[in-house]
């Protein structure tokens, strides 16, 4: 179960605390943000908490369309999409790895879109995380 890393703290976190509450999926979240930011110029960056009993999340923006939230815990983080009509139908055409295309299937859709979340524990989810960015971005 997926408990953000960041529940009560009322102030963005540092880095040094996102390194503490992530542990070895650090390197995995600086891969994300960078290659989001080299190749699909999603590079503005927003700490976000809408409340103490949510934690935070990291909103990755580009020309204020926010792409992806990345939220950490302990040991891994969340990349969470909104996901449009098209860009759902484009993903699941797409080769993704079959527990994404279940996990997109599952989510629930909201007025701004299907909910994706993925969790990111593994090097290979990072290219998930860009390919998913990537259609929506497209949609």
């Amino acid at each position: 179960m997926f408990t953000n890393a960041f529940i009560g703290k009322k102030e963005k976190p540092s880095e040094k605390e996102l390194a503490a509450a992530l542990g070895p999926a650090k390197a995995l979240w600086d891969r994300l943000v960078a290659v989001l930011a080299g190749e699909l110029e999603v590079a503005d960056q927003e700490w976000k908490s809408y409340s103490l009993k949510a934690g935070w999340s990291l909103r990755l923006i580009r020309r204020k369309r926010v792409i992806v939230y990345l939220s950490p815990s302990r040991g891994s983080f969340i990349a969470s999409f909104a996901l449009g009509d098209r860009a759902v139908k484009e993903a699941l055409a797409s080769e993704l790895p079959a527990p994404v295309v279940k996990t997109i299937k599952e989510a629930t859709r909201y007025a701004e879109g299907t909910g994706v979340r993925i969790e990111v524990k593994k090097s290979a989810y990072v290219d998930v995380i860009k390919k998913l960015a990537a259609i929506k971005l497209k949609n």
